[in-house]
């Protein structure tokens, strides 16, 4: 399996262990989360951020999948790698994750 560019790679948000805005920001759960190593072709959480709760998007921390699907379906990362799966290993959710959508 190729290892394909994650989300901190792409965005260069330096969150990422060692990055230059830990100390500012903290390390984002999607670069650490080891449990969706190989999802999408990423390195931990790298190629599937949108499932993973307080990934820090459009200058703010994100909750939950339900709580920021609207803009992570619009994010361009997002897109991207949707472009760059195929359609059959596409993985919009972790493996026994489930979508609740609030009201």
């Amino acid at each position: 399996m190729t290892t394909r560019a994650n989300c901190w790679e792409v965005k260069q948000c330096g969150r990422q262990p060692g990055g230059e805005n830990v100390s500012k920001l903290g390390v984002c759960p999607a670069s650490v989360d080891s449990s969706a190593d190989g999802l999408n072709g990423g390195k931990n959480a790298g190629r599937i951020c949108w499932a993973i709760a307080g990934t820090f998007c459009g200058d703010k921390k994100q909750g939950t999948f339900a709580d920021k699907r609207l803009s992570c379906l619009s994010c361009d990362f997002y897109r991207q790698v949707q472009f760059e799966e195929d359609a059959a290993s596409f993985m919009l959710l972790k493996p026994g994750q489930t979508y609740h959508p609030t009201t």
